[in-house]
Protein backbone atom coordinates (compact mmCIF):
# COMPACT_ATOMS: atom_id res chain seq x y z
CA UNK A 1 0.00 0.00 0.00
CA UNK A 2 2.65 2.34 0.92
CA UNK A 3 4.49 1.73 -1.97
CA UNK A 4 1.76 1.77 -4.41
CA UNK A 5 1.19 5.33 -2.71
CA UNK A 6 4.37 6.80 -3.21
CA UNK A 7 4.95 5.69 -6.67
CA UNK A 8 1.35 7.64 -7.99
CA UNK A 9 2.49 10.32 -5.63
CA UNK A 10 5.66 10.11 -8.24
CA UNK A 11 3.88 9.60 -11.52
CA UNK A 12 1.19 12.94 -10.43
CA UNK A 13 4.11 15.10 -10.01
CA UNK A 14 7.26 13.69 -12.13
CA UNK A 15 9.57 14.71 -8.58
CA UNK A 16 12.80 12.70 -8.97
CA UNK A 17 12.96 13.07 -5.21
CA UNK A 18 9.77 11.45 -4.93
CA UNK A 19 11.00 8.98 -7.16
CA UNK A 20 14.08 8.28 -4.84
CA UNK A 21 11.31 7.88 -1.44
CA UNK A 22 9.35 5.69 -3.75
CA UNK A 23 12.33 3.40 -4.13
CA UNK A 24 13.38 3.14 -0.74
CA UNK A 25 9.99 1.97 -0.18
CA UNK A 26 10.53 -1.29 -2.24
CA UNK A 27 14.35 -1.77 -0.53
CA UNK A 28 11.69 -1.72 2.77
CA UNK A 29 9.33 -4.61 0.98
CA UNK A 30 12.50 -6.75 0.36
CA UNK A 31 14.24 -5.90 3.64
CA UNK A 32 11.33 -6.74 5.98
CA UNK A 33 10.42 -9.61 3.98
CA UNK A 34 13.93 -10.88 4.84
CA UNK A 35 13.73 -10.07 8.15
CA UNK A 36 10.82 -11.95 8.28
CA UNK A 37 12.23 -14.86 7.03
CA UNK A 38 14.95 -14.99 9.30
CA UNK A 39 12.90 -14.47 12.13
CA UNK A 40 11.02 -17.24 11.38
CA UNK A 41 14.27 -19.48 10.75
CA UNK A 42 16.40 -18.00 13.61
CA UNK A 43 13.38 -19.38 16.18
CA UNK A 44 14.16 -23.21 15.08
CA UNK A 45 15.21 -25.28 17.87
CA UNK A 46 19.05 -25.85 17.47
CA UNK A 47 19.79 -29.44 15.70
CA UNK A 48 22.67 -32.02 15.14
CA UNK A 49 24.21 -29.35 12.52
CA UNK A 50 23.41 -26.63 14.73
CA UNK A 51 23.97 -27.28 17.98
CA UNK A 52 23.82 -23.70 19.18
CA UNK A 53 20.88 -22.69 17.54
CA UNK A 54 20.12 -20.90 14.31
CA UNK A 55 20.40 -16.95 16.46
CA UNK A 56 22.97 -15.92 13.73
CA UNK A 57 20.59 -16.13 10.28
CA UNK A 58 18.99 -12.80 11.70
CA UNK A 59 22.71 -10.66 11.74
CA UNK A 60 23.15 -12.26 7.67
CA UNK A 61 19.56 -10.48 6.89
CA UNK A 62 20.33 -7.92 8.26
CA UNK A 63 23.78 -7.45 6.25
CA UNK A 64 21.53 -8.05 3.19
CA UNK A 65 19.51 -5.50 3.76
CA UNK A 66 22.01 -3.31 4.56
CA UNK A 67 23.53 -3.95 1.14
CA UNK A 68 20.09 -3.96 -1.04
CA UNK A 69 19.96 -0.22 0.76
CA UNK A 70 23.66 0.58 -0.61
CA UNK A 71 22.43 -0.22 -4.02
CA UNK A 72 18.95 1.79 -3.80
CA UNK A 73 21.07 4.64 -2.94
CA UNK A 74 23.13 4.06 -5.60
CA UNK A 75 20.09 3.78 -8.18
CA UNK A 76 18.89 6.78 -6.61
CA UNK A 77 22.29 9.16 -7.26
CA UNK A 78 21.89 8.03 -10.95
CA UNK A 79 18.25 9.82 -11.69
CA UNK A 80 19.61 12.47 -9.54
CA UNK A 81 21.90 12.87 -12.22
CA UNK A 82 19.80 12.87 -14.64
CA UNK A 83 17.77 15.29 -12.95
CA UNK A 84 20.05 17.70 -12.81
CA UNK A 85 21.46 17.26 -16.80
CA UNK A 86 18.10 17.16 -18.30
CA UNK A 87 15.23 16.95 -15.48
CA UNK A 88 11.90 19.29 -15.43
CA UNK A 89 10.38 20.72 -12.56
CA UNK A 90 7.61 18.37 -10.97
CA UNK A 91 4.42 19.52 -11.43
CA UNK A 92 2.13 20.38 -8.34
CA UNK A 93 -0.47 17.97 -7.22
CA UNK A 94 -2.18 18.20 -4.43
CA UNK A 95 -3.32 14.49 -4.71
CA UNK A 96 0.03 13.67 -5.12
CA UNK A 97 1.34 15.06 -2.00
CA UNK A 98 -1.51 14.06 -0.17
CA UNK A 99 -0.72 10.64 -1.09
CA UNK A 100 3.27 10.70 0.24
CA UNK A 101 1.89 12.07 3.91
CA UNK A 102 -0.70 9.25 4.09
CA UNK A 103 2.49 6.81 3.39
CA UNK A 104 5.07 8.78 5.56
CA UNK A 105 2.06 7.91 8.41
CA UNK A 106 1.69 4.28 7.53
CA UNK A 107 5.37 4.60 7.85
CA UNK A 108 6.01 5.83 11.18
CA UNK A 109 3.37 3.47 13.01
CA UNK A 110 5.04 0.53 11.26
CA UNK A 111 8.60 1.66 11.91
CA UNK A 112 7.72 2.16 16.22
CA UNK A 113 5.89 -1.31 16.19
CA UNK A 114 8.91 -3.51 14.55
CA UNK A 115 11.25 -1.32 17.35
CA UNK A 116 9.10 -1.95 20.11
CA UNK A 117 8.59 -6.18 18.68
CA UNK A 118 12.37 -6.38 17.72
CA UNK A 119 13.49 -4.88 21.21
CA UNK A 120 11.27 -7.36 23.25
CA UNK A 121 11.92 -10.38 21.19
CA UNK A 122 15.93 -9.03 20.78
CA UNK A 123 15.81 -9.71 17.67
CA UNK A 124 18.26 -7.93 15.41
CA UNK A 125 16.34 -8.29 12.46
CA UNK A 126 13.65 -7.23 13.65
CA UNK A 127 14.95 -4.01 14.96
CA UNK A 128 17.48 -3.05 11.67
CA UNK A 129 14.06 -3.21 9.70
CA UNK A 130 12.20 -0.90 12.18
CA UNK A 131 15.65 1.86 11.96
CA UNK A 132 15.61 1.67 8.32
CA UNK A 133 12.14 1.81 8.20
CA UNK A 134 12.31 5.10 10.47
CA UNK A 135 14.91 6.37 8.38
CA UNK A 136 12.12 6.32 5.75
CA UNK A 137 9.99 8.34 7.61
CA UNK A 138 12.08 11.51 8.16
CA UNK A 139 13.34 11.31 4.18
CA UNK A 140 10.04 11.16 3.35
CA UNK A 141 8.96 14.26 5.25
CA UNK A 142 12.10 16.60 4.36
CA UNK A 143 11.71 15.15 0.82
CA UNK A 144 7.84 15.85 1.10
CA UNK A 145 8.57 19.82 2.48
CA UNK A 146 11.49 19.95 0.05
CA UNK A 147 9.14 19.09 -3.15
CA UNK A 148 6.56 21.95 -2.14
CA UNK A 149 9.25 24.11 -1.82
CA UNK A 150 10.13 23.29 -5.38
CA UNK A 151 6.62 23.79 -6.79
CA UNK A 152 6.56 27.03 -4.91
CA UNK A 153 9.53 28.56 -6.36
CA UNK A 154 10.53 27.21 -9.79
CA UNK A 155 13.84 26.24 -8.40
CA UNK A 156 13.71 22.98 -10.03
CA UNK A 157 17.61 22.50 -9.23
CA UNK A 158 16.33 21.79 -5.64
CA UNK A 159 14.35 18.51 -6.78
CA UNK A 160 17.42 16.50 -7.74
CA UNK A 161 19.30 18.36 -4.76
CA UNK A 162 16.96 16.51 -2.81
CA UNK A 163 17.32 13.48 -4.14
CA UNK A 164 21.03 12.96 -3.32
CA UNK A 165 20.43 14.04 0.29
CA UNK A 166 17.75 11.15 0.41
CA UNK A 167 20.68 8.96 -1.09
CA UNK A 168 23.20 9.85 1.47
CA UNK A 169 20.87 9.26 4.23
CA UNK A 170 19.88 6.18 2.54
CA UNK A 171 23.54 5.08 1.94
CA UNK A 172 24.16 5.85 5.86
CA UNK A 173 21.71 3.62 6.80
CA UNK A 174 23.14 0.95 4.84
CA UNK A 175 26.56 1.57 6.44
CA UNK A 176 25.57 1.43 9.86
CA UNK A 177 23.14 -1.78 9.27
CA UNK A 178 26.31 -3.59 7.94
CA UNK A 179 28.55 -2.22 10.33
CA UNK A 180 26.23 -3.40 13.57
CA UNK A 181 25.47 -6.81 11.99
CA UNK A 182 29.46 -7.44 11.40
CA UNK A 183 29.40 -6.72 15.21
CA UNK A 184 27.53 -9.30 15.66
CA UNK A 185 28.87 -12.15 13.41
CA UNK A 186 32.16 -11.46 15.13
CA UNK A 187 31.00 -12.39 18.21
CA UNK A 188 30.87 -9.06 19.94
CA UNK A 189 30.77 -9.13 24.21
CA UNK A 190 27.69 -8.29 26.06
CA UNK A 191 27.45 -4.69 26.88
CA UNK A 192 28.93 -3.66 30.24
CA UNK A 193 25.93 -3.00 31.79
CA UNK A 194 25.32 -6.80 31.55
CA UNK A 195 28.65 -8.08 32.06
CA UNK A 196 28.32 -6.25 35.46
CA UNK A 197 25.22 -7.75 36.02
CA UNK A 198 26.02 -11.66 35.69
CA UNK A 199 29.57 -10.62 37.89
CA UNK A 200 26.84 -9.49 40.66
CA UNK A 201 24.69 -12.53 40.18
CA UNK A 202 27.76 -15.19 40.71
CA UNK A 203 29.04 -12.96 43.49
CA UNK A 204 25.56 -13.27 45.33
CA UNK A 205 24.25 -17.17 44.33
CA UNK A 206 27.63 -18.20 44.29
CA UNK A 207 27.53 -19.36 47.96
CA UNK A 208 29.76 -22.06 48.77
CA UNK A 209 32.19 -21.45 46.10
CA UNK A 210 35.14 -19.28 45.98
CA UNK A 211 35.91 -17.39 43.04
CA UNK A 212 35.01 -17.27 39.19
CA UNK A 213 36.87 -16.15 36.82
CA UNK A 214 37.54 -15.94 33.16
CA UNK A 215 33.93 -15.05 32.68
CA UNK A 216 33.32 -14.29 28.46
CA UNK A 217 30.21 -13.34 27.02
CA UNK A 218 29.11 -13.03 23.11
CA UNK A 219 26.08 -12.08 21.60
CA UNK A 220 24.19 -14.19 18.96
CA UNK A 221 20.59 -12.78 18.15
CA UNK A 222 18.59 -13.00 20.80
CA UNK A 223 20.80 -15.45 22.37
CA UNK A 224 23.79 -14.02 25.05
CA UNK A 225 26.68 -17.07 25.61
CA UNK A 226 28.01 -16.71 28.91
CA UNK A 227 30.69 -19.08 30.32
CA UNK A 228 33.13 -19.07 33.23
CA UNK A 229 35.41 -21.09 35.52
CA UNK A 230 33.73 -21.41 39.00
CA UNK A 231 36.72 -22.68 41.86
CA UNK A 232 35.41 -24.60 44.68
CA UNK A 233 36.77 -26.37 47.86
CA UNK A 234 39.19 -29.57 46.49
CA UNK A 235 37.25 -31.88 48.85
CA UNK A 236 33.84 -30.65 47.88
CA UNK A 237 31.54 -33.34 46.22
CA UNK A 238 30.75 -33.10 43.08
CA UNK A 239 26.42 -33.12 44.08
CA UNK A 240 27.19 -30.09 46.01
CA UNK A 241 29.23 -27.98 42.97
CA UNK A 242 26.79 -29.05 40.82
CA UNK A 243 24.12 -27.12 43.14
CA UNK A 244 25.68 -23.76 42.99
CA UNK A 245 25.99 -24.02 39.38
CA UNK A 246 22.65 -24.64 39.17
CA UNK A 247 21.70 -21.57 41.31
CA UNK A 248 23.98 -19.29 39.62
CA UNK A 249 22.66 -20.36 36.06
CA UNK A 250 18.74 -19.70 37.08
CA UNK A 251 19.50 -16.38 38.91
CA UNK A 252 21.21 -15.67 35.48
CA UNK A 253 18.72 -16.87 33.11
CA UNK A 254 16.05 -15.10 35.02
CA UNK A 255 17.99 -11.55 34.72
CA UNK A 256 19.55 -12.06 31.45
CA UNK A 257 16.85 -13.14 28.93
CA UNK A 258 18.14 -15.89 26.42
CA UNK A 259 21.46 -16.61 28.55
CA UNK A 260 22.99 -20.20 27.91
CA UNK A 261 25.27 -20.84 30.52
CA UNK A 262 28.54 -22.85 30.45
CA UNK A 263 30.44 -23.26 33.81
CA UNK A 264 33.36 -25.16 33.96
CA UNK A 265 34.17 -26.37 38.03
CA UNK A 266 37.70 -26.24 39.04
CA UNK A 267 39.15 -27.20 42.17
CA UNK A 268 40.34 -24.21 44.59
CA UNK A 269 43.99 -24.66 43.54
CA UNK A 270 43.19 -23.43 40.38
CA UNK A 271 42.34 -20.38 41.93
CA UNK A 272 43.59 -17.02 40.09
CA UNK A 273 42.55 -14.69 43.25
CA UNK A 274 41.88 -12.33 40.43
CA UNK A 275 37.99 -12.99 39.53
CA UNK A 276 34.75 -12.86 40.92
CA UNK A 277 34.91 -13.21 44.55
CA UNK A 278 32.00 -15.22 45.90
CA UNK A 279 30.35 -13.76 48.62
Amino acid sequence: MVLALKTGAYLLTGSVALYSDALETTVNIASSTAALAAVWFAAKPADSNHPYGHDKVEYFAAVLVGVMIVLAALSIFREAWIGFTQGESPVYSSEGIAMNVVAALINAGWARYLMISGRKARSPALVADGKHLLTDVVSSVGVLLGVVLVMLTGWKVLDPALAVLVGLTVLWSGWGLVKESVGGLMDEAASGEVLEKIRVLISEHGEGALEAHDLRTRIAGRSTFVDFHLVVPGTMPVEEAHDICDRIEEAIAEDVPGARITIHVEPEHKAKHSGIVVL
